[in-house]
């Protein structure tokens, strides 16, 4: 019978980790110990027909929700929605799908990365959506298949899916000047993530394209969450600045928040100010008037995530790709 991978890391006084990732070709292990493990595997008659069994089977895909500062992540039902998707697929496909959250504040980030090297993970599907490309490279570092979601870095070689901000945010804004003929406004969120600069150009492009100025559109900044937004929006009123007679709002909490605000002060929506909103969250719909927004399709976008992880662990690609996925309008009555 031939020697076990533990007792073959007794043998080399190395440990059951470092033998367990050069046998399964695991990064981790240096090259010259790697070759040292192998050497003694098969001068010792280990029994490689079990671990070419071992890596057939598909092991785990784990989601890691990235914390920096908890401004846009810590509205949790968006979560629901992508991580459906790729349950979906993954289970599909016979792998298995953990979820992980790191928070960067107060979280060791070294230890989470180390533990994902050596606990079976096969493929890791980073949401971006808060993150920077240093970070990001921290994880390709680990030499594990990786998807970036909801964001892009022209500096981080891996394959990501986003959303079609620009294309939202350009259909929002030119129904809103089509249905009321006046120059929009812009609640922006007052932190800056890449998602809310592509929304900001789409924007932009749809107020150029019907001939009106960008310099002309009244633009307020507001915390994108609903209890901030609303508490920005009041201070605003109360001190008296001019108001649009619509806006585009980088997100629904934004949008929503607004709305309150308004509605306190004595101001009909959409009669007096039309809004519009982005991400078409659950409470949009049920706060009056109903919220017209962009719809993400977020269940598929998790289902695509998890589809094009699969590809690149099962069949490594010579190039990374970048995948938009498009927006739709809906229609409600805040416009």
């Amino acid at each position: 019978m031939g020697i076990t991978a533990k007792e073959l890391a007794k043998k080399l006084n190395l440990s059951a980790t470092a033998v367990s990732m050069a046998l399964n070709d695991k990064p981790g292990v240096s090259t010259q110990t790697r070759a040292r493990i192998i050497k003694e595997a098969e001068k010792a008659g280990y029994d490689f027909s079990r671990l070419a069994l071992k890596n057939n089977k598909t092991g785990d895909i784990y989601c890691v929700i990235y914390r920096a500062h908890n401004a846009i992540l810590n509205y949790t039902p968006i979560f629901s929605e992508l991580i459906d998707g790729m349950e979906q697929e993954c289970r599909a496909k016979g792998y298995r799908l953990k979820t992980l959250q790191i928070y960067e504040k107060t979280d060791d980030v070294k230890r989470y990365l180390e533990d994902l090297r050596v606990n079976g993970c096969v493929g890791i599907i980073l949401l971006g959506t808060e993150i920077t490309a240093s970070i990001c490279n921290d994880f390709l570092a680990l030499n594990i298949p990786m998807i970036l979601l909801d964001s892009y870095f022209d500096s981080v070689s891996c394959s990501s899916v986003i959303i079609n901000n620009s294309q939202g945010a350009y259909l929002a804004t030119n129904y809103l000047i089509d249905r009321l003929g006046k120059q929009p406004g812009h609640l922006c969120s007052s932190y800056k993530i890449e998602n809310f600069t592509e929304r900001k150009n789409g924007f932009q492009r749809a107020v150029r394209e019907h001939g009106m100025s960008v310099g002309k559109s009244i633009s307020h900044e507001l915390s994108p969450s609903i209890e901030g937004a609303l508490s920005d929006m009041l201070e605003i009123i109360d001190r008296g600045d001019h108001l649009a007679e619509c806006y585009f709002a980088d997100n629904d909490l934004i949008a929503i928040g607004a709305i309150k605000a308004l509605k306190l002060r004595g101001y009909s929506i959409p009669e007096d100010i039309a809004i519009i909103g982005f991400d078409n969250i659950t409470e949009g719909k049920v706060i009056d008037p109903a919220l017209t927004t962009i719809e993400i399709p977020r269940h598929f976008m998790g289902q695509t995530a998890a589809r094009q992880l699969i590809q690149e662990i099962e069949t490594p690609l010579p190039h990374t790709v970048k995948i938009e996925i498009s927006t739709t309008l809906v229609k409600r009555f805040s416009v």
